[in-house]
């Protein structure tokens, strides 16, 4: 008895661990397109952001601001004191435009946002057709769940989402 006890509260004590580190998260709707698609499953770690901030580029998931019980997932195209601008199908931070190969469609609307303290700016890759930061505003940091890490489903999308080699994704 005292060995199923011990085994429970491992597999219990790993569950948990597991469970605080890693989110699986299944991408719905098309405002990712490219680089992530409908219905595509995808680990979201939770760790690395306690160690340091989100950065450009990192594909995040999030409790939407106007919706805590959706869960969103978008870019990182501007972190505290950056100056975003979206305008001439292209999106410019700091003043300096960036080199987006990753995007469905240049953006076909105009933005003009400096991120305060605790706040991010997020876009999803198929510009136009997609719910975030030019359409509601800035991203509270305090709703981040963790970065995309891992795409697992379907097969023959299985990748790490941080390697080079997987299009859209730094």
């Amino acid at each position: 008895m005292r060995e199923l006890i011990e085994t429970l509260i491992i597999t219990l004590g790993l569950y948990l661990a597991a469970r605080t580190a890693l989110q699986p998260f299944t991408v719905l709707g098309q405002s990712m397109e490219p680089t992530l698609h409908n219905q595509q499953y995808i680990l979201v770690e939770k760790v690395s952001y306690w160690l340091h901030a989100p950065e450009r580029g990192d594909v995040v998931v999030f409790k939407f601001p106007g919706n805590p019980s959706e869960d969103y997932i978008k870019r990182i195209i501007g972190v505290p004191g950056d100056h975003v601008v979206v305008g001439n199908g292209h999106v410019s931070v700091n003043g300096h435009q960036l080199t987006e190969s990753y995007i469905a469609d240049p953006p076909d609307y105009t933005d003009d946002k400096t991120v305060p303290p605790g706040n991010l700016y997020v876009l999803g890759d198929n510009r136009d057709n997609s719910s975030d930061s030019h359409a509601w505003g800035l991203l509270p940091r305090s709703d981040v769940i963790g970065r995309a890490w891992v795409a697992l489903w379907p097969l023959t999308d299985l990748a790490l989402l941080r390697d080079p080699s997987y299009p859209g994704v730094r």
